[in-house]
């Protein structure tokens, strides 16, 4: 995913280009007006094998009259990839960043951030953090994004960006239930994360994150697993 960055007043324009976005909302509902007719023309096929997986589906499928079978397979088609472009345009970040803040926009909701107001920038997987002095984190960018783009605005509006990764990643342990280190709301507030990430659930798990952030606890995962450190700030009552 390119970016695009025009340099009128000293600011970067960050996001997919117009381009992609053309190609995002062409490509994906032809291509699933392309595999909707695909299966259609082979629905007759299908449905004369007596193995085939899902016989009696590929069996109506065939029953249906021309022309209405191959019109009504490319409407089909056509309005799931439709749906499945708007679920990727949902997932687009756009940014506007110059050295005093940094607005970054996902799904219709909008959070700037100023530049003081950030210690460190760095990258974790496919998100940037981005850490307060406190070592709390301030904002974490996930979506669907250029890492690189990012960083490279970041780097020329000179913010603290950390090629080496998060400067506290030492400071990371494994959360394991019951650790008398931390509290027990803060090991309710992990297991219900565990169980929406194990759902993917992944607005809940970002809402228990900054929960958890507010009682001065960072929070990680690789994969299903949960790391954990105290953020420098608040204590979580353990």
């Amino acid at each position: 995913m390119a970016s695009y960055d025009p340099p009128a007043d000293g600011r970067s324009l960050l996001g997919p280009t117009p381009g992609e976005r053309v190609f995002l909302w062409s490509v994906l509902p032809l291509l699933g007006a392309a595999v909707a007719w695909l299966l259609k023309a082979s629905a007759g096929w299908v449905a004369s094998l007596p193995w085939a997986p899902l016989h009696g589906p590929f069996k109506l499928v065939a029953s249906v009259p021309e022309p209405y079978a191959t019109i009504g397979a490319v409407v089909l088609g056509l309005a799931a990839g439709g749906g499945l472009a708007l679920l990727t345009e949902r997932e687009y970040v756009t940014a506007v960043m110059d050295g005093k803040q940094v607005s970054f926009t996902r799904n219709g909701h909008t959070r700037t951030v100023p530049r003081d107001a950030v210690a460190a920038v760095f990258r974790d997987g496919k998100r940037i953090v981005l850490l307060g002095g406190g070592t709390q984190e301030v904002a974490r960018i996930s979506g669907e994004f250029s890492v690189e783009a990012f960083e490279a605005a970041f780097t020329r509006h000179g913010w603290p960006w950390q090629p080496d990764g998060d400067p506290h990643r030492a400071a990371f342990r494994r959360w394991i239930a019951g650790d008398p280190a931390l509290s027990p709301a803060a090991h309710a507030l992990l297991r219900a994360r565990a169980h929406a990430l194990g759902k993917s659930r992944h607005e809940d798990a970002e809402q228990l994150r900054a929960d958890l952030g507010a009682m001065g606890i960072v929070v990680r995962e690789e994969g299903r697993r949960q790391d954990w450190r105290r953020s420098g700030g608040e204590a979580d009552g353990a």
